[in-house]
């Protein structure tokens, strides 16, 4: 071996050293080295644990806020729907008061012409009244008194089926 260039000696002296200088390395390198791969292994795995947890907590508050949203949404409707009804009720509240107000002109309007009628009618009984007597006191060329004025103008009016049936209208 020595024509190859290997001293045995040296050999297992290399060998020693090697053995022991491994030794020192993993007593002073690997172990630490270990140690420290396993806490940050340790760590990144408590990161990826508290990651999953704000994941969780984001989407239960994503859920959260999205069920508030609709209830919201369903609130707003209700509150749209309720202020239509109430809308429709005064629509038709004023309506109704539109219409008695309607009513009530009406009414009246027809008493007024009513009223305008009958003293209209009276207007014309009493001036044809006044016209019956004249013409009657020119028939017989004598003036009549107040109550046979009277009794010929009752006559004449039941008598005439024209002026006693428009009073009856």
């Amino acid at each position: 071996m020595a024509d190859l260039g290997f001293h045995l000696p040296s050999l297992v002296v290399y060998l020693v050293n090697f053995t022991i200088l491994l030794g020192i390395l993993y007593m002073v390198g690997y172990k630490p080295i270990l140690r420290m791969l396993d806490d940050r292994s340790e760590r990144i795995k408590e990161s990826v644990e508290a990651v999953q947890r704000a994941e969780e907590r984001s989407a239960q508050q994503q859920a959260d806020m999205e069920a508030k949203l609709e209830e919201g949404r369903r609130e707003g409707q209700a509150v749209l729907a309720q202020a239509r009804d109430m809308s429709e009720k005064y629509k038709e509240e004023e309506r109704g008061k539109a219409k008695q107000e309607g009513d009530a002109l009406l009414a009246r309007a027809r008493a007024e012409i009513r009223r305008e009628r009958d003293e209209a009618i009276d207007e014309v009984r009493s001036h044809f009244a006044e016209l019956a007597i004249t013409a009657a006191e020119r028939v017989i060329e004598r003036s009549v008194d107040a109550s046979v004025h009277k009794d010929i103008i009752a006559k004449v009016l039941e008598e005439s089926p024209g002026v006693s049936g428009r009073k009856a209208n």
